[in-house]
């Protein structure tokens, strides 16, 4: 087993010098799936282990295994990237293997090493993913059999509407007819999804989901305009029956509040069974965050399929208020502050609006609007960490991490934390 307890060993130090990015997996009705646990060593590029070390995967997995790899991944599947030195390591023993699919890389040799290695796994309740077909056609048909998932990139693909390359066609038909399930890589615009629909994928990885598609002339739905006059009402310290009545209005509405307050991330020391004691106990500032958060959760999905932006939202929401709390300790309105701007910077794809216009229909500070519109002043660098952390782009990371004085260590412990939040709110909610 990897020995995690020399804390001041060099390798110990390499270990917890990584990132960790997490990449929502969805279905083809745009449900959350699973994820796809990313992992980057080191501040200047790759750790450098010598030959009697681990590899640099199996490292990482083990340090995030010991914080709780199901906080990272929900209900779903995990998406775990090994290479040759991982499969051929000690670390599964820290995975839950029902819950974990090895995404083999391109560059894992089909020898008889590995294959035996993937054959005892097999046995052992893990599945697989190749990532990267291989150019070699003899190590792909030894690989293939072993795998369940084949993942495909569709960022060299339509970006505009235009038809699929013809190989890509072929393939993913091939590989249809051979039972395996097809995901659809780097995913970054709608055409992209709907030419991978077209061609069969069953599962498609990429931010396409939480970039605002405006629309000319969109209107809020009348639920969403519930909320959105509830919390004007809020922030203008309107009288808590005035709150009430209007809440009461909207039984759906009242419905979910109640349940919302009732979830083990709320903590109450007490069941809420009413309005009046969900505004009591709750408060104005607990009362604005529910509500920012309900606006994420869409009626005609509850009960089926969670939606990835309210996953994400309320990831981002919570980091956020982590980090303040961790950055300016001495101010509770601080962390306030970012979990709402967290909340609030998807709701521009949420409503496919402007985020101009939106805030044009929304009271917030200017501090917060700056944050939102120009990723400016503190809050702005906290939104803009969050958005590297998710795609693990090392490059504006890096000096994102150095200018908050926040380490490697402590922001994956943040990470994970906001992660297990979300899982909660999700979970028991909605």
């Amino acid at each position: 087993m990897i020995d995690l307890s020399a804390k001041d060993s060099p390798r110990s130090q390499r270990v917890r010098e990584f990132y960790l990015g997490r990449q929502p997996i969805l279905d083809r009705q745009q449900g959350l799936f699973g994820y796809e646990l990313l992992f980057r060593n080191g501040p200047v590029g790759p750790a450098q282990f010598d030959s009697t070390a681990l590899s640099a995967t199996a490292a990482v997995l083990a340090h995030v295994a010991q914080l709780g790899v199901d906080k990272a991944i929900d209900d779903g599947p995990g998406f775990v990237n090994v290479d040759e030195g991982a499969l051929l390591s000690d670390i599964f023993g820290f995975l839950p293997r029902e819950r974990i699919v090895l995404e083999i890389a391109g560059s894992v040799p089909a020898s008889p090493a590995v294959l035996a290695r993937l054959t005892d796994l097999a046995g052992h309740g893990f599945r697989f993913a190749l990532d990267g077909l291989h150019e070699d056609a003899a190590q792909l048909q030894a690989l293939l059999p072993m795998a369940e998932y084949v993942k495909l990139g569709l960022d060299r693909g339509p970006a505009s509407g235009t038809a699929a390359p013809a190989g890509l066609v072929a393939l993913a038909a091939r590989l249809k007819g051979d039972g395996k399930k097809l995901v659809a890589q780097k995913v970054e615009t709608l055409d992209q999804f709907r030419t991978g629909l077209d061609l069969g994928f069953d599962f498609f990885q990429g931010y396409y989901f939480a970039r605002p598609v405006i629309m000319s002339g969109k209107k809020l739905s009348p639920s969403q305009l519930a909320l959105m006059e509830l919390m004007t009402l809020v922030i203008s310290d309107a009288e808590n029956s005035e709150i009430e009545r209007a809440i009461k209005r909207d039984a759906a509405l009242a419905l979910n509040l109640v349940r919302l307050v009732n979830t083990p991330a709320v903590g109450a020391r007490q069941r809420i069974d009413s309005l009046g004691q969900a505004l009591t106990i709750l408060g104005r500032r607990q009362l604005q965050r529910w509500l920012q958060i309900m606006l994420y959760a869409e009626p005609g999905k509850r009960g089926t399929s969670q939606t990835p932006l309210l996953a994400l939202a309320t990831t981002r929401g919570r980091l956020l208020e982590l980090l303040a709390q961790k950055l300016r300790p001495a101010h509770r309105h601080v962390a306030d502050i970012a979990f709402t701007v967290g909340i609030m910077s998807l709701m521009d794809t949420l409503f496919s609006m402007p985020m101009a216009e939106l805030l044009g229909q929304i009271a917030v500070s200017e501090e917060v609007a700056d944050a939102l519109l120009y990723r400016g002043g503190f809050f702005g660098e906290l939104l803009k960490l969050a958005e590297c952390i998710e795609r693990v782009e090392e490059d504006e990371l890096v000096p994102a991490l150095h200018d908050l004085a926040v380490s490697t260590v402590e922001l994956v412990e943040l990470e994970m934390a906001a992660f297990e939040w979300s899982d909660n709110v999700v979970r028991y909610a909605i």
